[in-house]
C-alpha cells in the first residue's frame, strides 16, 4: 500500500531534516538489538575510540563504513548487533589532569559527552541502550574478576623481569609498544629496568595463536603476516658449546639456540647477554664488564631497539669449542644486541650470512667465512665485505657439508650433534622457539584499571574476594609529584589482608589498557550483567564478531592480545568461542594537504583559500591574504594542523554529504583524500538525488518510452551494489549509485511510466538508504511509501532483466582488431555474418575486398580473412 506523496521542496535540506529523522529513529527504538531475536545474527563492530575530546575525520569513515554494513544486513533480514563504547583509561587523560588541574575521570567523561553527541549526529545506526566505558566500575570489575579466574588457571605470573621503561610517561611497556626504540605515546627513548610484573601468559597458546591465523580467512593477508612474524615461530637446534677453560665459578658450558645450524662452520664468535649467567659472574672481577653490562641496560628490550643501536661488545677472555670440531676455539663476547628474553640468551655469530653478526666483526676485526654459495655464483670466488648473505644456495668450506643445499645440511648437522654426547647427553637438540613473550600488564599509573591484588608480608599476593570487586580507584588523586600517584594514597592502599588479617597493601600498579580493549566486544553481548562478565548463552551466540573494523596500526597489539583474551576466557568458561573475529577489514586514512605561512608555522585548512586564476593552484591566507606554501599531503593530524572538523562539515553540508564523500572517494582500504571539491561534488549528489526522486514521485505517464531500459539499470544496480556491499567495495556501490541516477534522469527526460519511475526511484532510495539514511528517508516518504526506510526489506532482484538481449563482439581483419559490432545474443551464424559485413566501420577496413574466411566464435569473436 502507498500513500499519496506530498509535494516536495526544490532542495532538500539536510539541516533541518537530520535531525528529525534521528529522532524518529531513537522514538522507534529500531537499533535497540535483542538477544532472543530469532533471525540470524549478525555483529558488526568498529573499533572503539578513545575519548580524546572530538572525533576527527578519520573517525567518520572507520564508523560510515561500518553503519553501512550494519543498515543493509538489516535490511537483508538479519538481527544485527551495532554497539559503541569507550576505550576510556590511558595516560592522555592522566595527562590532561596534570597540564588542567582536574580530574582525569572528569576530563574523560566530558569528553565522552561531546563525542557521543558527534556520532549521534552522523546517524549511526548504533545501539547505545549496550553502551559502555572501560573506566566505568560496572566494566572494570568484571576484568579483575576473569584477571582472578586467569590466575587461577596459571594463565597469569609475577615475576622480576627486564622491562621497557619510559621516562616520560613514568611506565612499563610492553615490548610491541615500543616503536624504534621508543614509547608509542611519548616517543622517548625507552631504558630498561629490572622491576616485579604481573604477566598474561600468552606464551601458553603461542602455537594455536600462530597455527589459526591460517583459518582466518577474511582477514587481510597483511595482517595475518604480520603477526605470524610478530609470533616468531622457528624450527631450530639448541647446542652445547662447551667452554674450553671454564672458571671454576662459571657454567662449564653455554647452550646456544640456532636455526641455522647449516652456516656452524661460519662460526668466528660466541655472544651472550649482558644479563647472562656467565656475564653475572664475571662482572664482579672486571669492573669495565660491569659498566659494559649497565650501558646496555640503558637500551630498551624490544627487539626492534636492539636491532637499531650499534652493535657494540666485551670480549670476556674465554673461549669454547666448536661443537663440530673440539680443536677449534671461538671467542665469548657480551653483546648488547643479545636478550636473556629470546632463546638462551647467547647466539653464535656467522658473519657472512647474518647481517648483525657481520657488523659486530667488522667492528671487532673477526673476519668472516662464507659457507653457503648463491646457485648463480662462483664458489671459489665468492666473497662476502660489507653486505651478509642470508638466502639459500649450496655449502662451502663446511668440510663434510660442502655442496649440500642448507636443507639438507640443516639435518646433517642436527643428525650428526643429536648423535653425538657429552657428559651423557646429547651436544644439540631439536627444539621449536617463539619469538613471541608473555604480555607484561603491569603499569605505573592511576588512570587505569586496579590489579585486584593484596600483598602482605605473611601471606604473599592475596587475591582480592570476588565479593569485594570492584576495587575502585581513589576518587582524589594529586599528581603534584611525578610517578603513580596510587603507591603515595595510603588511605587506600594500607587494608588487612583477606586471608590472615594483618596489615596488607594493595597492588599499585594499573592494568595495560591494551586489557580493557581485549575483550569489551564480548562485554557487548550482555553488558547489563552485575554478576558476571558475559552470559555465555549470549557471547556464544554473538561470537565471533561478523564483520570488524579499524586501523591497520592495530594489527598486532590489539588484535593478538585480543586473540589471546578469547582464549583465556574459554579456559575460565566465560566463553565458548577461540577467535574474537572472523572478518577483519583496516581501512585507510584520512589525508589532507599541508599548508604552511611565510613564518614556517602550520596552518589550518580552514584559514585557506585555493585559487587557480593564474593558471596554477595557489593558497592564500582568508584574513591577511598573504601567499601560503601548499606542501605534502599527510594524515591528518593536530600537530600539522590539516584536520577538518566533523563538525563544521555536518553544520555546513549534513552528515550525509560527510558519509558519501568518505565511502565514494577512494577504495575503502586506501587512503581517502579530503578536498572541498570532493565534498561539494557529494553536495551536489545530495541534491541531485532529492531532485530526481522528487521528479518520480510526480510522473504521470502510465506507458514511457524508457521503461524497459530504466528497470534493467535499476535492477543491474541493485545486484551490484549487493555484490560490492558484501565485499565492502563501498566506492564501487557508489559508481553503481551514479549509474542508476544517470539512467533515472535519461528516462525522466525521455519518458517513462509512473510505476517504473517510482520502482526505480525506490531502488535508488533503498541503495543509498545504508550510506546516506536521512535523505533516504525524506526520499521514502516523497515517494509516499510507508514506515521508515531503515526498516523496509531489502529489494529483491529480478534476475531475469540482468540477462542482456545483445553481445557487443570485437571483429578482427587478419588478425588485428578493426571493429565492434553489436548483433542481437540468440543470433545465428550466418545472421552474425551478415550483421558484420553491413557495419559501416567492417565495410571500410575491408576497402571492397570480399573475405575469404568468416570465422565466427559465437558470444565471443568475428575474425575476417582477406
Amino acid at each position: 500500500m502507498t500513500t499519496t506523496p506530498k509535494p516536495a521542496p526544490e532542495r532538500y535540506n539536510a539541516k533541518e531534516t537530520e535531525p528529525r529523522w534521528q529522532q524518529a529513529w531513537d522514538a522507534a527504538g529500531i537499533y535497540a538489538t535483542k538477544n532472543d531475536d530469532s533471525r540470524p545474527k549478525y555483529y558488526v563492530l568498529e573499533m572503539f575510540p578513545y575519548p580524546s575530546g572530538r572525533i576527527h575525520m578519520g573517525h567518520v569513515r572507520n564508523y560510515a563504513m561500518g553503519d553501512v554494513v550494519a543498515r543493509y544486513k538489516r535490511a537483508r533480514g538479519f538481527n544485527v548487533l551495532h554497539p559503541m563504547g569507550w576505550d576510556a583509561f590511558g595516560l592522555p587523560a592522566e595527562n590532561a589532569a596534570m597540564e588542567r588541574k582536574v580530574n582525569p575521570r572528569d576530563w574523560t567523561y566530558a569528553n565522552i559527552a561531546t563525542m557521543r553527541g558527534q556520532l549521534q549526529s552522523m546517524g549511526l545506526s548504533l545501539d547505545w541502550s549496550r553502551e559502555i566505558a572501560t573506566c566505568d566500575p560496572d566494566y572494570y570489575k568484571h576484568q579483575q574478576r576473569m584477571f582472578l579466574d586467569f590466575l587461577g588457571k596459571g594463565l597469569v605470573t609475577r615475576r622480576t623481569a627486564k622491562v621497557n621503561w619510559d621516562p616520560v610517561d613514568h611506565t612499563v611497556l610492553a615490548n610491541e609498544q615500543v616503536i624504534d626504540g621508543r614509547g608509542w605515546r611519548s616517543g622517548a627513548l625507552v631504558e630498561q629496568r629490572e622491576l616485579t610484573q604481573w604477566f598474561f601468559k600468552i606464551t601458553d597458546f603461542a602455537q594455536d595463536l600462530y597455527d589459526a591465523l591460517d583459518g582466518l580467512e577474511r582477514w587481510p593477508e597483511k595482517v595475518r603476516v604480520m603477526q605470524k612474524n610478530w609470533i616468531g615461530r622457528s624450527e631450530g637446534l639448541e647446542v652445547r658449546f662447551a667452554l674450553a677453560t671454564p672458571p671454576a665459578h662459571v657454567e662449564p658450558e653455554i647452550k646456544v639456540y640456532t636455526t641455522r645450524p647449516d652456516t656452524l662452520f661460519g662460526a668466528k664468535f660466541l655472544a651472550i647477554a649482558a644479563d647472562h649467567p656467565i656475564a653475572a659472574a664475571l662482572a664482579p672481577a672486571h669492573p669495565s664488564l660491569q659498566s659494559f653490562i649497565e650501558e646496555c641496560r640503558r637500551t630498551g628490550t624490544a627487539q626492534a631497539a636492539i636491532d637499531t643501536a650499534e652493535k657494540l661488545g666485551f670480549d670476556t677472555g674465554l673461549k669454547v669449542r666448536h661443537p663440530l670440531d673440539p680443536s677449534w676455539l671461538l671467542p665469548v663476547y657480551v653483546a648488547n644486541f643479545v636478550l636473556m628474553e629470546y632463546g638462551t640468551g647467547a647466539v653464535f655469530g656467522c658473519p657472512a650470512h647474518d647481517k648483525r653478526d657481520l657488523d659486530f666483526a667488522n667492528k671487532y676485526g673477526l673476519g668472516n667465512t662464507p659457507v653457503v654459495c648463491p646457485e648463480d655464483q662462483d664458489a671459489a670466488s665468492f666473497v662476502v665485505t660489507d653486505t651478509a648473505y642470508d638466502g639459500d644456495g649450496r655449502m662451502i668450506n663446511s668440510r663434510f657439508l660442502d655442496d649440500m643445499t642448507t636443507d639438507e645440511a640443516f639435518h646433517a648437522v642436527a643428525n650428526r650433534l643429536e648423535a653425538e654426547i657429552l657428559d651423557g647427553t646429547p651436544v644439540a637438540q631439536r627444539k621449536v622457539q617463539f619469538r613471541l613473550r608473555d604480555w607484561g600488564v603491569s603499569r605505573q599509573r592511576y588512570w587505569g584499571c586496579p590489579i585486584p591484588i593484596i600483598h602482605c608480608e605473611a601471606c604473599g599476593p592475596v587475591a582480592v574476594p570476588v565479593a569485594d570487586l570492584p576495587v575502585k580507584l581513589p576518587e582524589e588523586v594529586s599528581f603534584d609529584v611525578p610517578g603513580n600517584p596510587l603507591e603515595r594514597d595510603h588511605a587506600w592502599r594500607n587494608v588487612p589482608c583477606p586471608t590472615c588479617g594483618q596489615p596488607a597493601r594493595r597492588e599499585a600498579d594499573t592494568m595495560d589498557t591494551f586489557v580493557d580493549s581485549s575483550w569489551y566486544y564480548a562485554r557487548f553481548t550482555a553488558p547489563w550483567l552485575q554478576d558476571a562478565p558475559t552470559d555465555r548463552r549470549a557471547v556464544d551466540q554473538w561470537l565471533s564478531v561478523d564483520q570488524y573494523i579499524g586501523g591497520i596500526e592495530h594489527a598486532i597489539l590489539h588484535l593478538l592480545y585480543a586473540r589471546f583474551f578469547m582464549r583465556a576466557m574459554k579456559a575460565t568458561e566465560w566463553s565458548g568461542v577461540s577467535e574474537p573475529f572472523d572478518g577483519l577489514f583496516t581501512q585507510g586514512m584520512v589525508v589532507h594537504e599541508t599548508y604552511k605561512d611565510p613564518a614556517g608555522a602550520w596552518v589550518p585548512p580552514a584559514d585557506i583559500r585555493i585559487s587557480a586564476e593564474s593558471g596554477a593552484r595557489e593558497a592564500f591566507h582568508v584574513k591577511t591574504a598573504e601567499p601560503i606554501t601548499i606542501g605534502a599531503i599527510e594524515k591528518m593530524s593536530k600537530s600539522k594542523k590539516n584536520v577538518v572538523d566533523p563538525d563544521d562539515i555536518i553544520a555546513s553540508y549534513g552528515a550525509d554529504t560527510a558519509r558519501w564523500f568518505m565511502l565514494s572517494d577512494s577504495p575503502p582500504e586506501r587512503d581517502v583524500i579530503w578536498t572541498e571539491d570532493g565534498v561539494q561534488g557529494a553536495a551536489r549528489f545530495v541534491q541531485r538525488v532529492w531532485r530526481l526522486v522528487s521528479l518520480a514521485s510526480a510522473v504521470e505517464a502510465v506507458e514511457g518510452a524508457g521503461d524497459a531500459a530504466l528497470r534493467k539499470a535499476a535492477h543491474k544496480a541493485l545486484a551490484a551494489v549487493e555484490e560490492d556491499v558484501e565485499r565492502l567495495r563501498f566506492n564501487r556501490c557508489v559508481a553503481h549509485i551514479y549509474t542508476l541516477a544517470n539512467a533515472l534522469d535519461e528516462a525522466l527526460r525521455g519518458g517513462v511510466s509512473r510505476s517504473v519511475a517510482g520502482e526505480a526511484a525506490g531502488i535508488l532510495t533503498q541503495l543509498i538508504a545504508p550510506m546516506m539514511p536521512h535523505l533516504a528517508e525524506e526520499c521514502w516518504r516523497a515517494l509516499g511509501r510507508d514506515g521508515l526506510v531503515a526498516q523496509s526489506a531489502w529489494p529483491e532482484v529480478e534476475r531475469a532483466l540482468l540477462v542482456e538481449d545483445s553481445v557487443t563482439l570485437p571483429v578482427q581483419l587478419n588478425g588485428k582488431k578493426r571493429a565492434d559490432v553489436t548483433v542481437p545474443r540468440s543470433a545465428e551464424v550466418a545472421a552474425v555474418q551478415a550483421l558484420v559485413l553491413a557495419d559501416e566501420s567492417v565495410q571500410r577496413a575491408l576497402e571492397g575486398r570480399a573475405p575469404k574466411k568468416v570465422i565466427v566464435v559465437p558470444g565471443r569473436i568475428v575474425n575476417l580473412v582477406v
